[in-house]
């Protein structure tokens, strides 16, 4: 697996979601389409949008509903794009969607895996993971059938039980038969599993976040899926979990929803 196949994957599964062509996010100018439900489509995906705006860093992909996408085209079409993802913008976006009953929601940035600082992730980790098992931590795979006792709020970003069918791989961090740490991967497409991840609270900055998202990232490798990893703006501890177990930005997303949900 290759950063262009990685990065070719995931654009084809935005594609998907935002019913537009994978080239649309490489062009320089911006691109508007209707949503359209998918059967391929990320599984926690509600489509059709109302108004979704993607970028992977060269422009914004707009895609939504009729009645907003005039606005949508004018919104994106600002030389300085990527102010658009910022809260000045988002207010008067919000504005806008008000009069439809909407708002933005959901804002979160993208990580995908780069293939080489995934390994040298792994070789550092390896050192930490000989250190910790000198202290008696240990890391282990689990399957599907470890999930069922882990629904729980302190694995809530590692596993979900809202779609508890999806988690599909994990591994975990144990300080001698008690779990610390667990990063899961949900089956969201069929190219790519999303990777989520929690430490307990006693045992964060000791470097296990890194050494178990980086394992599973190459356990989803070898299954031949697309690891991706995701993360709000303001969780630094989770952006840097991303870069420091070689994963890199990739694309960024803000959906808007009903103001009642």
């Amino acid at each position: 697996m290759t950063n262009e196949y990685i990065l070719k994957t995931a654009m084809a599964q935005s594609a998907i979601d935002s019913g537009c062509a994978p080239d649309d996010f490489t062009k320089s100018e911006p691109v508007t389409v209707e949503s359209r439900p998918h059967p391929d489509a990320r599984r926690y995906l509600k489509l059709p949008f109302f108004l979704d705006l993607t970028s992977y860093g060269g422009n914004i992909v707009a895609s939504g509903s009729p009645e907003i996408l005039d606005f949508a085209a004018k919104f994106i079409s600002r030389d300085d794009f990527c102010h658009c993802f910022e809260t000045p913008a988002i207010y008067e976006l919000n504005r806008e969607l008000a009069k439809y009953g909407h708002h933005i929601l959901h804002m979160a940035e993208y990580f995908l895996p780069d293939i080489q600082e995934l390994e040298r992730a792994a070789q550092r980790n390896e050192r930490g993971i000989n250190l910790g098992n000198s202290r008696g931590f240990e890391t282990r795979l689990l399957y599907k059938s470890d999930f069922a006792p882990l629904y729980t709020p302190e694995w809530s970003n590692a596993l979900c039980a809202h779609r508890a069918e999806l988690d599909t791989l994990g591994v975990g961090a144990y300080d001698g038969n008690r779990l610390i740490g667990l990063a899961a991967c949900s089956a969201d497409c069929d190219s790519m599993y999303q990777i989520g991840i929690d430490v307990l609270p006693e045992y964060r900055r000791c470097g296990i976040a890194k050494t178990i998202v980086t394992l599973l990232a190459q356990e989803i490798i070898k299954l031949g899926k697309v690891p991706f990893y995701c993360a709000a703006w303001s969780n630094v501890r989770s952006v840097r979990c991303a870069l420091a177990s070689g994963f890199k930005p990739a694309w960024v997303q803000i959906t808007a929803k009903p103001i009642e949900s």
